[in-house]
């Protein structure tokens, strides 16, 4: 991904040849509703920019990936609903998905993901 400035909507998260569906939160408002009040996500949620998050008011529990300013993986925890996360120092955005999904793409520390929005 080059060095633009991504925008709310959606698109896709590339691990290696793994492709899933993105939806990116990347104003103030956006990032502050994120996940809240949902009962599943399809895919992935990219919060930017962004190092740390909470799990109060979540109905599942979900797979937090921390990012670097590349796009690489600083750090990976699941988060039971009610958890406040410690914030990563070098983590600029954080990649929020089920429970589960990111061991499943091949998501883990060193791991380096790419971002595609939609064409507009």
């Amino acid at each position: 991904m080059s060095r633009r400035r991504l925008r709310d909507g959606r698109g896709t998260l590339l691990v290696g040849d793994v492709r899933v569906p993105l939806e990116i939160a990347a104003s103030y408002r956006a990032r502050t509703r994120g996940l809240l009040g949902r009962d599943g996500v399809d895919g992935a949620m990219l919060l930017t920019p962004a190092a740390s998050v909470h799990t109060f008011r979540m109905r599942i529990p979900i797979d937090v990936a921390y990012l670097d300013r590349r796009f690489r993986v600083v750090a990976v925890r699941t988060m039971a609903p009610g958890r406040l996360g410690r914030p990563r120092l070098r983590a600029r955005h954080v990649l929020e998905a089920e429970a589960g999904a990111m061991a499943g793409w091949g998501v883990r520390a060193g791991t380096e993901v790419r971002v595609e929005p939609a064409a507009r």
